[in-house]
């Protein structure tokens, strides 16, 4: 090879580690594991919802402001419309479960750099919808129109 192929090829990583990883998901990976932690220790069924509960809350304080508007929103609707769901953190993300399975979470912006935050819910959801369906939906403000689909979906997945 010359030496201007050599030099014209980066082998510096991007952003990931040496393992393939960006610090935002080995933290992620980190939080996950002391969710884990956290919930095989002894103690109630209610000490362990509301000591969930509030680390939901403390982690929805924790954000910047605008992911934090939404996260907070987005709280009070799980809470209002399906409050028969357990919050939870998830990857250190807001999230709700149904039998103690995620089923939706919010991913805010800041969380992996990312452009807009997302409301998602996983494979436990009932969204399905023919052999295609969205399971992520960006969130960049809410108003009414907003949160009366996420409402319907929230209905529609704890079903």
């Amino acid at each position: 090879m010359t030496d201007a192929k050599k030099t014209s090829r980066s082998t510096k990583p991007t952003d990931a580690t040496a393992d393939g990883f960006t610090d935002e998901e080995r933290s992620a990976m980190k939080a996950r594991a002391k969710e884990v932690r956290a919930a095989s220790r002894g103690g109630s069924a209610a000490d362990k919802a509301a000591a969930a509960e509030a680390e939901v809350v403390a982690k929805i304080a924790e954000m910047p402001e605008e992911d934090r508007a939404l996260a907070e929103k987005v709280h009070s609707l799980v809470k209002a419309v399906t409050p028969e769901l357990a919050p939870r953190l998830w990857y250190g993300m807001p999230a709700y479960a149904k039998d103690g399975k995620v089923l939706c979470f919010f991913k805010p912006a800041s969380k992996f750099k990312a452009r807009y935050a997302t409301l998602g819910f996983s494979d436990v959801a009932g969204l399905d919808d023919g052999v295609m369906w969205p399971t992520e939906f960006a969130l960049t403000g809410l108003g009414p129109a907003v949160e009366e689909r996420i409402a319907t979906l929230l209905k529609t997945a704890a079903n």
